[in-house]
């Protein structure tokens, strides 16, 4: 069905035009369109709630109807817990970092907003007033003469909450004797969907209806009178608005809606009379309707004290709760709505197109150079970028096309191939060490091992340790808080891991234990405490990949210069490509622009993040995942054969559909 919606919008769409997708049935639709035209412009608002990720998780297809929904360039939603709700299922299950603002997912900004609904109050009101209306509305007022009006109008089926408002509306019989005879409840039912007649095909609600209805009336009732009035059945127009105006209370005890017309529409139709509205607080439309008297429709005694006291307010205090609850849902009306809703849109749009997003690395470029260059070097970070990143560290092992292609890499004699990880010495010995033509810097740039040696310098030896003690405490403090975190422990840094904690949670706290190490060691010692990629780590200031990324450029670029013991390696280097993905990267980053111009060739050097193109980042250039990373790589080192070269406009064409699309490109 959404692919139907899918084909009939593109046959009439055209560049430039916005598309918005409404509600739960079209969750799959804004990827179908991003896929196949991917610069569209989509928004999607969801009229229903949005499930906790404890309910989501349980579904068998809660990536596909999460991933589905993401191809919106803007996602909106009726309540705050409703966005909130969605943008913990996107962490929590796909994994994506988000705010409250949006989510960081497919190398793009997906931003969410909240924006509760309204109806056409001018067009009810018109409504509310005619003559048609007026008669019914007398006789509804002669039958019920001397007696108190609840009005109820909802859907038959489990989330309306009729049943609790018939179980309280009799506790509040019994707890309020004095008005038995004096208060009657209208409770009108239509029928049930479809999709509820499938989900309840015994009828159990209605059953249940019926039998408290029933037990209600013959409990309270007598021969001349019945406390409840329930009609199975729709209403026409004029007896509804009718049923509305007459009513003394209206009573929504609903336990999940989105939008609920019934609690707006009784607010216009008692621009006269007044009525209160209690209000169910899971109700979609409670968190606007913040002057209505809010209940919990599980709490039976609760809401029969509310019903107590919406009947006996004073009229003063009815007249005040109602003049600002009318101008509110004549103030915040569907026109109004709309307008903020298409305003967001466009500034979404404003944002996307001015951005100062990255750009797609230009590997016809790249390769261009690669190959005209006589001496060439390359630093790699590892995880994020050669592996992706996994919840066990030490799973995020190198695959076999990667140590292929690194392999070839760093056999030319042209090629310098670094390996700059804030990995440990042992875990880059073990996965890549038997590469002999390989570099290593590890943790962030303390310890260093030159192509071809077995001896790993120490260039933080002379530096104190007695930071790692206080560090120690503190880290421990957090993984006692933090089911799952765990402390590793290198040579010369210390790293408080998160990825296997509950997200949420683990991010709140991260942020705690980086304040309060920047208050205490950050204050004593000459130390730098750094957030990564779910982790915290805290190592020596003067260590740092930056300073790696110089030490490499004074040692290799030696334009000029004779070949001696000293400079085992000389000549200009023609060709300088550093890859990287988190904050520790962008130390290389600026090492390397700094020397572009003066030192090396600014277009003999490329400086790529990876990962969204509209972070922060002063490399100059993007890939989208690790899986571009070694295709990239691959490429320059023609792992894939002479044909490789020929495919590159394939190769650029699929990655920039990626991007454009929100997608990974192997989903395409």
């Amino acid at each position: 069905m959404n692919q139907k919606f899918a084909n009939k919008i593109i046959e009439i769409y055209k560049p430039g035009d916005i598309v918005i997708v409404h509600d739960y049935f079209l969750m799959l639709l804004p990827s179908m369109l991003r896929q196949r035209v991917p610069n569209m412009y989509i928004s999607f608002f969801l009229h229903s709630p949005f499930p906790s990720s404890e309910f989501l998780r349980c579904l068998p297809r809660r990536k596909e109807v999460l991933e589905g929904v993401l191809g919106s360039n803007l996602i909106g939603f009726q309540s705050y817990s409703y966005s909130r709700h969605f943008l913990s299922c996107c962490t929590r299950i796909l994994g994506f970092p988000s705010d409250t603002l949006g989510i960081d997912a497919y190398g793009t900004r997906v931003q969410v907003g909240v924006f509760p609904i309204g109806i056409d109050a001018a067009k009810v009101e018109n409504f509310a007033w005619t003559s048609a209306v007026k008669e019914k509305y007398d006789a509804l007022k002669k039958l019920y003469d001397g007696k108190k009006i609840i009005v109820g109008r909802d859907r038959l089926d489990s989330v309306r909450g009729v049943a609790q408002k018939l179980q309280a509306f009799e506790r509040f019989l019994e707890m309020y004797p004095e008005w038995r005879e004096k208060v009657v409840l209208i409770q009108v039912t239509s029928p049930i969907s479809v999709e509820a007649e499938k989900e309840d095909p015994d009828n159990k609600v209605a059953s249940r209806v019926n039998e408290l209805v029933m037990r209600i009336n013959g409990m309270h009732g007598s021969l001349g009178f019945s406390p409840v009035q329930h009609y199975p059945q729709y209403l026409d127009q004029d007896e509804y608005f009718a049923l509305l105006r007459a009513g003394d209370i209206g009573l929504i005890t609903s336990v999940r809606d989105g939008m609920n017309t019934t609690s707006l529409e009784y607010i216009v139709c008692q621009k006269q009379g007044h009525g209160p509205l209690i209000l169910s607080e899971f109700s979609g439309t409670a968190g606007s309707l913040s002057d209505a008297i809010h209940i919990n429709p599980w709490d039976l005694s609760g809401v029969a004290e509310k019903i107590n006291a919406a009947l006996t307010m004073s009229d003063e205090k009815r007249e005040g709760m109602q003049t600002s609850l009318y101008r509110h849902v004549t103030e915040h009306n569907v026109q109004s709505w709309t307008n903020k809703f298409v305003r967001k849109v466009y500034n979404v749009l404003a944002d996307t197109t001015t951005a100062n997003s990255t750009p797609l690395l230009d590997r016809a470029f790249l390769l261009t150079q690669y190959q005209s260059a006589g001496k060439r070097l390359f630093m790699f970070d590892y995880d994020g970028t050669l592996t992706p990143i996994v919840r066990e560290p030490s799973a995020a092992v190198p695959s076999e096309r990667l140590l292929r292609t690194l392999k070839l890499l760093a056999a030319d004699p042209q090629n310098a191939v670094w390996i700059i990880s804030g990995r440990d010495q042992e875990f880059l010995k073990q996965h890549l060490g038997h590469i002999s033509g390989l570099g290593f810097s590890a943790e962030h740039g303390s310890f260093m091992k030159n192509p071809g040696s077995d001896h790993w310098e120490n260039l933080a030896e002379t530096f104190p340790m007695g930071w790692q003690v206080e560090v120690m405490e503190i880290f421990q403090k957090y993984t006692d808080k933090v089911p799952g975190s765990f402390i590793e422990r290198k040579r010369c840094a210390l790293t408080w891991h998160y990825r296997l904690a509950n997200p949420e949670q683990g991010i709140h706290m991260s942020r705690e234990c980086h304040k309060e190490l920047e208050a205490t060691v950050g204050t004593k010692w000459d130390v730098e405490v750094m957030p990564g990629k779910a982790n915290v780590e805290v190592r020596p200031t003067f260590i740092n990949k930056g300073e790696i990324a110089k030490r490499l450029i004074t040692t290799y670029h030696n334009p000029g210069t004779p070949k001696t013991d000293e400079n085992p390696t000389p000549g200009a280097v023609e060709f300088a490509l550093c890859l990287g993905d988190d904050f520790t990267d962008e130390d290389m980053f600026r090492s390397l622009n700094a020397a572009s111009g003066t030192v090396l060739d600014a277009s003999h050097v490329f400086t790529v993040t990876i990962g969204a193109s509209t972070k922060v980042t002063l490399a100059k250039s993007h890939l989208l995942e690790p899986e571009d990373v070694i295709e990239c790589v691959a490429l320059l080192a023609g792992v894939d054969g002479p044909g490789a070269a020929e495919r590159l406009s394939e190769v650029n064409l699929g990655a920039l559909s990626a991007v454009a699309g929100h997608i990974p490109q192997e989903k395409l």
